[in-house]
């Protein structure tokens, strides 16, 4: 799992508030950390990730899967009220198009 850090995905703000770069890892949702600059931010975050992974490895624990590794299906399913779907029905029909096109139009 080493060789995964690099591939998990990171994302990289500027908060006011802390007056600093935040780092988090979207498969790490609880981790962040914080840097002067973005790139600090992006270093100190992968080191959070590298010792979490190390952590979990000898805890035998799961480790998430990278997103950029996994294979998706393409397939979603949604639950949505009945009037809800009703109207997406009725809203599709006037396009000339599927629910599921008119949805993933709207996505």
């Amino acid at each position: 799992m080493k060789n995964n850090i690099e591939k998990y995905t990171y994302r990289i703000e500027w908060s006011e508030e802390d007056n600093a770069h935040i780092a988090r890892c979207l498969e790490f949702s609880s981790l962040a950390a914080h840097g002067t600059t973005p790139d600090e931010a992006l270093r100190q975050i992968a080191f959070v990730v590298k010792e979490t992974v190390d952590w979990l490895e000898e805890e035998n624990s799961p480790i998430p899967q990278p997103f950029g590794t996994k294979k998706y299906r393409g397939h979603l399913t949604l639950r949505v009220p009945s009037e809800k779907h009703r109207e997406l029905v009725i809203r599709s029909a006037e396009e000339g198009v599927s629910v599921n096109q008119f949805i993933l139009s709207r996505l």
